[in-house]
């Protein structure tokens, strides 16, 4: 599915077509949009014949498993950047690759799949007086910017489980608990690896190698930079509270094997010492006084329940017990 922009001091054109692009490309102070959604083989012959993009580029535009990353070219840049989501049904965080061309006078987006940043930032264009303005640098940015914006969420959303999951820990200690570490400690490095990278796309598009954004640009994307650091600082913050605590967890659970083994080993030492007694008294021999008492066998018990008392009395003056 395609969707084509064409604006012209602040005018948008009804109905353009694919095959004019090269034509409108041409045409001062007007600016295209391209997004493609779901690319094709047609696609591709397009990006080909009207832009005149490097195949190697259009081949990584195809391509899904791609690292975040900005390539230079002579007269554009190609950008891979990583849109995050919470997926409901599987209760995970997953990310969406987002190709971009970005040249003077226009903007190509390629994704697999809805993207709810690009619908909005196209709404957000074509709005009468639009704040976004007709440059490629400010589509650019608010088309960044709302990706990166919406990581702060998905951070948010780590940090409310992550505190369910401490008072899980250390108030009920439930086993589950072991199972909702590993899911958020894949959630972030997820996460991790889309946001990452990202910084270094930032910094290349700083540096200005081509003359695509004016400087009124540059505190923008310094912006865009700014949360893609404190994205990146605040997963490697939650990832070691993780790691924290699945060490406490991993104490907390070893903690209770030593009291249940501790429970069992005086349980075996009040048993064994009952046993001496009954075995003692279930000897065979013939001269063996307690035997022809009448109150033999009350007497054993007795002093099984004396034992018993005294071992548990010793074990709680010891606190082992």
């Amino acid at each position: 599915m395609r969707r084509l922009l064409v604006c012209h001091d602040g005018r948008f054109h009804p109905n353009p077509q694919p095959e004019d692009i090269s034509e409108a490309l041409k045409v001062p102070n007007q600016t295209v949009w391209l997004d493609i959604r779901d690319p094709t083989d047609e696609d591709a012959a397009l990006l080909q014949e009207e832009f005149n993009f490097h195949p190697l580029a259009i081949e990584d535009s195809l391509r899904e498993n791609q690292r975040a990353k900005v390539e230079v070219f002579d007269h554009y840049y190609f950008v891979v950047f990583y849109a995050a989501l919470y997926d409901v049904d599987n209760k995970q965080i997953e990310t969406q690759p987002l190709h971009l061309f970005i040249g003077a006078n226009y903007l190509v987006s390629i994704h697999r799949g809805p993207i709810r940043q690009i619908d909005e930032t196209l709404r957000r264009w074509q709005t009468p007086n639009s704040p976004l303005g007709y440059r490629i640098g400010g589509l650019a940015h608010a088309l960044l910017d709302a990706v990166v914006d919406d990581y702060f969420p998905l951070i948010d959303q780590v940090t409310d489980e992550i505190e369910d999951l401490e008072d899980t820990i250390f108030r009920t200690f439930k086993r589950e608990a072991i199972q909702t570490i590993f899911s958020l400690k894949r959630d972030l490095l997820t996460l991790r690896r889309a946001v990452g990278p990202g910084r270094d796309v930032m910094n290349v598009l700083l540096r200005r190698e081509l003359p695509i954004f004016k400087t009124q640009d540059i505190i923008y994307l310094q912006d865009v930079y700014d949360h893609v650091v404190r994205v990146t600082d605040s997963i490697d913050t939650y990832r070691d509270l993780l790691s924290n605590a699945l060490d406490s967890y991993l104490s907390l659970q070893s903690n209770q094997q030593n009291q249940i083994l501790k429970v069992l080993t005086i349980a075996s030492i009040i048993l064994m010492a009952n046993a001496l007694i009954a075995g003692i008294y279930g000897m065979n021999f013939e001269f063996m006084p307690e035997l022809t008492w009448p109150y033999g066998y009350f007497y054993a018990l007795g002093l099984m329940a004396t034992v018993t008392t005294g071992l548990i009395i010793f074990f709680r003056r010891m606190k082992w017990w």
